[in-house]
C-alpha cells in the first residue's frame, strides 16, 4: 500500500498529538539520516573532482537538455497516473464486484522492463518519450489508485448525499465534494508515482528515452564517469526535494476528513448501465497495464513449448528473489514504523526533517544506491561487500518511502480517541502503541510490507550490482536474457516473476479495502 492519505485533523488538540512518543524522535533522525547515506558518496564524488567540474558538467547544455526530457517525462507520466489513478478509485464501487480493487493494484506485479520489452518487440518502433510514458503510466498508475480507493472508503459520505439533493451529477458531486476530501492522499500518491518516474530505468532503457537515468548509466559504463554521473545524481536529489516540499505544502493545506468518518454507504449507482460502463473503461485499463504484457510473455513461453527449460536455474532464482524480498519488507517495514509513529505521535520539525529526508533517494536511479552502497560498504563495512546485508540495505534505501508512506496513513486513520481510552485505563504511552495504534493499523502496514516486497522482488540495477557472488535472481536472469533479446530464454523467468509478484500484489488490493475502511 503507498497511502500517506490522510492527515490528522486540525481539530484535533495539540496535547493529544505530540509528545507521548519522543523517544522515537532521535532514531526517526538516525533513518533519516542513514536514507540520505547515498548523498554523502554524491557529494564525496562531485566534491573530489572539484566543483568547477561540477558546475561545468550540471550546468552545461547536454545536461539541461536531459533536465528538460525528464521533466516532460515526469509531468507527462504523473498526470497520466493520477487521471488514471483517481478514475479507476472512482470507477471501481461503481463496477459493481469486490475483486476490481484487487485487479487494479495488479499492474504492480508488472516490472516496467518486462512491460517495456512486450511493447517493443510486438510494436519495434514504439519508442521515445510516448512510448516510455504509457509504460510508466500503465505499471504505476496504482502508485495513485491504491491510497485514494483506501481514502474513498473511509470519507463521510454524507456532504456528497447534500450536493446530489441539490440537483449535482454523481460525477460532478463527486469531483467538487468528495474529490477534495482525498486530495492528501492524491498528492501523496502522486508524489510517489512522479520520484518513481524520477528513479525508473528500465522502461527508459527499453525504449531508448534519453532521460537521467540512461545518461546517468551510460556514464557509469561508456569509460566510467563517475564526476558526471554523480553531478547529474544530484540533480535528481534537488528535483526529488522540490517534490517532496510540493507535496508537504498541499498537504498542510488541505483539510483532512479522518476525524469524520460515517457511515459508509453504496453509492455505486443502479441499473445495468450505470455498471456496464465503468467495468468497460477498468477492462481497457488493465487491458494495457496487465494483459498485454502477461499476454506477450506467455506466448514467448508457448512458442519455447519443446525447449528444455533449466528447472534448477529457475528454482534457484525464484529462491533468491523470495528470500531477499522478504527480508528487505521485514527490515523496512520495522524502520518505516519507527518514523511514522514518530511523525504521527511526536509531532515536531525534527521527526518532518525525518521524514522528508525518506524521500529524497527515492529519485535516485538504483544504479546510485547500488554504486554508493558499495562506496560505502568498503569503507565502513568491508566483510560485507558483496553479501546479503548490503544488498538488503541497498533495497531499505530504495523503498522505505514506500513503506513510511503506508505506515504513516495506517497510523493516521487509527483515531486517537482510542490512545485516550487506553491511557484512561492505566496504560503508558508505549503499551498503548503496542496494543492500540499497531494493533488496529497491522492492515495498513501489512500492505506496505507487501508492497515493499513486491518493489524488492522486480527490483534490478541495484541487485546487479550488489547481489551475493554466485547467487541470480528472476529479474536478473530474465535481464540477461533480454539484454540479448532472447525472449523465449527469458520467457519463463519473466513468467515466474509476474505470478509470484502478482501474490503480494493481491495481498495489498485485498488489504487496501479494510485498511480504508477499518473505522468506517
Amino acid at each position: 500500500m503507498t497511502a500517506p492519505a490522510v492527515p490528522l485533523s486540525p481539530r484535533r488538540p495539540r496535547a493529544a498529538r505530540v509528545g507521548s512518543l519522543r523517544g522515537l524522535t532521535v532514531p526517526a533522525l538516525a533513518v533519516g539520516a542513514a536514507s540520505i547515506s547515498p548523498v554523502v558518496y554524491l557529494l564525496d564524488r562531485a566534491r573530489s573532482a572539484g566543483w568547477s567540474q561540477f558546475h561545468a558538467a550540471v550546468f552545461r547544455r547536454a545536461t539541461l537538455e536531459v533536465l528538460g526530457r525528464s521533466v516532460a517525462l515526469t509531468v507527462i507520466a504523473t498526470l497520466g497516473c493520477t487521471i488514471v489513478g483517481v478514475a479507476a478509485a472512482a470507477l471501481a464501487p461503481r463496477a459493481g464486484r469486490g475483486w476490481w480493487r484487487s485487479a487494479l493494484a495488479l499492474p504492480l506485479a508488472i516490472p516496467t522492463y518486462v512491460a517495456a520489452f512486450a511493447w517493443v518487440a510486438t510494436f519495434p518502433g514504439m519508442k521515445g518519450l510516448w512510448g516510455a510514458a504509457l509504460v510508466l503510466i500503465a505499471c504505476s498508475y496504482p502508485y495513485v489508485y491504491l491510497p485514494v480507493v483506501a481514502a474513498l472508503d473511509g470519507i463521510d459520505r454524507s456532504h456528497e448525499d447534500v450536493a446530489r439533493s441539490l440537483g449535482a451529477s454523481p460525477w460532478r458531486a463527486f469531483l467538487t465534494v468528495t474529490l477534495p476530501q482525498v486530495r492528501s492522499a492524491v498528492t501523496s500518491g502522486a508524489l510517489l508515482a512522479a520520484l518513481y518516474v524520477l528513479s525508473d530505468f528500465g522502461a527508459v532503457a527499453t525504449m531508448r528515452y534519453q532521460a537521467f537515468t540512461w545518461e546517468i548509466f551510460q556514464s557509469y559504463r561508456a569509460g566510467f564517469n563517475p564526476t558526471q554521473a554523480a553531478s547529474l545524481a544530484l540533480v535528481l536529489v534537488i528535483a526529488a526535494g522540490a517534490l517532496v516540499g510540493a507535496e508537504l505544502r498541499a498537504r498542510g493545506q488541505t483539510v483532512a476528513g479522518a476525524a469524520r468518518r460515517g457511515a459508509r454507504a453504496d453509492h455505486a449507482p443502479r441499473g445495468a448501465l450505470a455498471r456496464w460502463i465503468p467495468r468497460l473503461v477498468l477492462t481497457g485499463v488493465l487491458g494495457v497495464a496487465v494483459a498485454f504484457p502477461v499476454v506477450t510473455v506467455v506466448s514467448w513461453t508457448v512458442t519455447r513449448a519443446g525447449d528444455a527449460l533449466a528447472w534448477g536455474d529457475l528454482r534457484a532464482a525464484l529462491g533468491n528473489s523470495l528470500r531477499f524480498s522478504v527480508l528487505a519488507a521485514a527490515v523496512t517495514t520495522a524502520l518505516a514504523v519507527v518514523v511514522a509513529l514518530a511523525v504521527t505521535r511526536a509531532v515536531s520539525r525534527a521527526t518532518r526533517i525525518a521524514e522528508a529526508a525518506t524521500y529524497l533517494t527515492h529519485a535516485l536511479p538504483a544504479v546510485v544506491i547500488g554504486i554508493s552502497m558499495i562506496y560505502l560498504s568498503l569503507r565502513v563495512a568491508p566483510a560485507w561487500y558483496q553479501r546479503t546485508p548490503v544488498l538488503i540495505a541497498a533495497y531499505v534505501l530504495l523503498f522505505l518511502p514506500l513503506a513510511v508512506s503506508s505506515s504513516r496513513a495506517a497510523i493516521e486513520r487509527c483515531p486517537l480517541r482510542f490512545d485516550e481510552v487506553s491511557r484512561s485505563l492505566g496504560h503508558g504511552a508505549w503499551a498503548t502503541t503496542a496494543l492500540v495504534t499497531l494493533r488496529v493499523a497491522a492492515p495498513g502496514l501489512a500492505a506496505g510490507a507487501a508492497l515493499t516486497a513486491l518493489a524488492a522482488m522486480k527490483e534490478l540495477p541495484a541487485t546487479l550490482l550488489l547481489h551475493p557472488t554466485g547467487t541470480d535472481t528472476l529479474s536478473m536472469e530474465l535481464w540477461t536474457a533480454m539484454g540479448v533479446s532472447d525472449y523465449r530464454a527469458a520467457a519463463p523467468f519473466a513468467l515466474a516473476l509476474v505470478l509470484f509478484a502478482a501474490v503480494p500484489t493481491a495481498v495489498l488490493g485485498s488489504l487496501s479495502g479494510r485498511f480504508g475502511a477499518h473505522h468506517g
